[in-house]
């Protein structure tokens, strides 16, 4: 999958027959602020926490151009009502993701080719087949996977076969995404979103035990809950803000002020490539190490 979600959504986008004559020619201003903004973060020469800092601020700068000065303040009806369902707010989150993978941030990254950034990643297999007699036929595989915001992990083929010199029409065989590190962006999160956000997390330990789940909100709608009693490993609020009353969201001056006031926050940023640096760095499972450590895990 493309390693630039939100240009991809950007263009998407323009090219959507709803949008008027008005709203494509903001959003092309908007594409030519990405490719600024794309631009900058790739001619970062800093590394480590600086870098987080100075990825941070122009994230910050970005995101106050899109969903302010353009969407907010200029934006159409239709712009402002589907920004949600087009994906223009969430995705530059997604695509700024995408540049913590890089050994100027993260030591230790593996010299092979890992996926990055939003991918439809691999939950569940099980074998179902029809009927006894179905057997002797190519292997009845269901695979469930789950579209994913973020993911860290590889491409994994697979070949299944009832005879073992694989003959075609007896053999199975596919390829799927092993997330070994996922998260969701919210720009704004509910208890329903959370809720069906630890089902995942669930779902997808149960085919990568060591697997980590993240969310990563800017606005929160909902009372803070123990992610500890769910799969999610954390719930990162990179605002540190509470959504807007539902009379203020279409509000220019009240969206400009929250923008003002409660900015994606560095540390919060700076401590998720924390967990991300704590999980490159770790054995997930040694039992050779098992009657040293005097425990299985």
């Amino acid at each position: 999958m493309a390693k630039t979600p939100h240009k991809e959504k950007l263009t998407a986008a323009i090219a959507n027959p709803k949008c008027e004559d008005d709203d494509v020619a903001l959003l092309k201003e908007a594409l030519e602020a990405y490719e600024d903004w794309s631009s900058k973060l790739s001619g970062l020469t800093t590394t480590g926490k600086r870098r987080i800092e100075e990825m941070t601020s122009l994230l910050n700068s970005y995101k106050d151009f899109l969903e302010v000065d353009l969407i907010a303040k200029r934006g159409s009806a239709f712009i402002k009502r589907q920004k949600g369902q087009l994906k223009l707010d969430n995705s530059v989150i997604e695509e700024f993701l995408v540049h913590l993978a890089t050994d100027k941030v993260l030591s230790g990254l593996p010299d092979f080719q890992l996926e990055v950034g939003p991918q439809t990643a691999f939950m569940s297999l099980a074998f179902t087949p029809s009927s006894l007699s179905s057997l002797g036929g190519k292997p009845a595989v269901t695979l469930k996977e789950k579209d994913t915001d973020f993911a860290l992990g590889k491409a994994i083929h697979y070949q299944f076969s009832t005879e073992p010199t694989f003959p075609p029409n007896q053999t199975r065989q596919g390829k799927l995404v092993l997330a070994v590190l996922a998260a969701e962006c919210k720009i704004n999160l509910d208890k329903t979103m959370f809720q069906e956000a630890a089902g995942t997390a669930g779902r997808f330990k149960q085919g990568c035990p060591m697997s980590r789940y993240y969310l990563l909100v800017e606005y929160l709608d909902m009372e803070p809950e123990d992610c500890r009693l769910t799969a999610l490993d954390n719930v990162f609020l990179l605002r540190h803000a509470k959504r807007l009353p539902f009379e203020k969201r279409s509000v220019y001056a009240e969206v400009k002020r929250q923008h003002e006031e409660f900015p994606i926050d560095a540390e919060i940023v700076w401590r998720f490539v924390n967990e991300l640096q704590g999980f490159v760095d770790a054995v997930w499972y040694d039992p050779q190490k098992a009657l040293q450590r005097g425990s299985f895990i």
